[in-house]
């Protein structure tokens, strides 16, 4: 059986309409690296995808972690003298850092603040913090509303419990022809941060709705798992299959207009990274290409040096990089149904690559062929596509030599993959090619 993954059958009318939808029906939960705000968002998911979940309990390790305490919360506010909420958990989420303990008490003004974040500099908007392996309670404002705060006693009520509990993730796994695996996964810890990551997670429950009709050669893991302890938790719990991951991407603020951003992997030229860099340099946009960091996201985890797994990581704009990273400020209005689309576009021709490329051998190696005599010359007609798709078949021609796939004919021609693709069908239903070798033990 055949593989009918394409970039063609991957894209769908209106999908940004409808990864923006799901960003938007998800944004509202709390969410935590435990809790209720993670599973309300799986079962959101499970409703587009037959998501797997799983609860590992309270205590248990795994590596040099620990799952700790599950966290939920109920409500949280500050009034003033006057019983005036000055601050409300029910207005925004991100007023309560992530994982404060439970707190009822009148303080002073002065203590207050020395539980309170804000950002001078930003000074109308709520940052997002969390605190998560130390027992501490704060609040978050804007600065500007601390600055009006008079002199007087405060109610401070975080209505929240740290119990015995489990972490929770999902998985959806997408069989192919082959236990080959691309793994592509996205955080699921963050509160009401649109881009960072309802984009991220509505983007791949979409990829996945759409790929689950289609036939492929690889299999796809769609992980959704709390940020650095989640990913490690899976890592631990699935170490044994680890070597059948192939490719793998993190997916991340992928709805806003910057970039397109991306971190190669730990290896720097797996196939993932090849084919990532191919597809943005042959966009039409002006992609920034990073090299392999140990600071970021769970790619991180991914590619630690007792795993080293192929996986990079693919935004917009960079994380920590625009005023609007966790901040109030990365709402619905700061993502929009456009860029969702291109962001999914270009993870589709992405996977694209990957499914397609192939190894072939040259039936006629002596010398050229005569393609106008089987047709093939000028094949594609006279468009101004001719003269790239007659170069293209003059260049797959001489590097199918069992030796080189279509991606790295692609890179050396400097042609989009799509091109040298359509070129290699041509000649292969010409009888000039044919399949040979593995495409992971090509070389450049």
């Amino acid at each position: 059986m055949m593989s009918d993954i394409s970039y063609e059958n991957l894209i769908a009318e209106k999908i940004g309409e409808e990864i923006f939808d799901f960003a938007a029906e998800i944004y509202p939960i709390c969410r935590s690296i435990t809790g209720r705000g993670v599973r309300e968002t799986l079962r959101a998911i499970n409703a587009h995808i037959n998501l797997e979940v799983h609860e590992v309990p309270t205590g248990t390790a795994v590596f040099d972690w620990v799952i700790p305490r599950e966290w939920n919360i109920r409500d949280a506010y500050v009034k003033n003298e006057r019983g005036e909420k000055v601050l409300d958990f029910a207005r925004s989420n991100l007023h309560v850092m992530s994982y404060s303990v439970p707190v009822r008490q009148r303080i002073s003004l002065t203590e207050l603040k020395q539980h309170i974040y804000t950002l001078p500099d930003q000074p109308d908007l709520i940052p997002y913090r969390t605190s998560y392996y130390a027992e501490k309670w704060a609040f978050c404002m804007p600065h500007r509303l601390l600055e009006n705060l008079k002199d007087e006693t405060y109610e401070v009520v975080i209505d929240s419990t740290l119990t015995e509990g489990s972490l929770t993730y999902g998985e959806y796994l997408h069989r192919g022809e082959t236990e080959d695996e691309f793994l592509l996964s996205a955080h699921v810890c963050h509160p009401s941060l649109a881009n960072d990551n309802c984009s991220g997670i509505a983007l791949l429950t979409h990829l996945a709705k759409r790929m689950a009709k289609l036939r492929t050669r690889y299999s796809y893991r769609f992980l959704f798992a709390p940020g650095t302890i989640g990913a490690i938790a899976w890592l631990a719990r699935n170490e044994g299959r680890c070597q059948r991951i192939k490719h793998g991407l993190v997916i991340s603020m992928v709805g806003d207009g910057g970039g397109p951003t991306y971190k190669k992997s730990r290896r720097g030229n797996s196939p993932i990274d090849r084919a990532v860099v191919h597809t943005l340099c042959h966009s039409g946009l002006t992609p920034t290409i990073l090299e392999f960091s140990p600071y970021g996201y769970d790619e991180r985890q991914y590619c630690s040096p007792g795993f080293n797994l192929p996986v990079g990581l693919f935004q917009r704009s960079k994380f920590g990089e625009i005023p609007e990273y966790h901040t109030s400020a990365d709402n619905l209005d700061f993502i929009a149904p456009n860029h969702l689309a291109l962001s999914y576009h270009l993870v589709a021709k992405t996977i694209d690559v990957v499914e397609s490329d192939m190894v072939y051998c040259n039936t006629m190696p002596k010398c050229e062929p005569q393609l106008g005599r089987r047709g093939l010359y000028g094949a594609v007609g006279g468009d101004k596509h001719a003269a790239a798709g007659n170069m293209a078949m003059l260049w797959v021609l001489n590097l199918s030599d069992g030796m080189h796939s279509l991606l790295d004919i692609a890179e050396r021609a400097n042609l989009p993959f799509a091109v040298i693709r359509e070129a290699a069908l041509l000649l292969h239903r010409g009888g000039l090619l044919k399949p040979c070798g593995d495409v992971n033990s090509s070389t450049t």
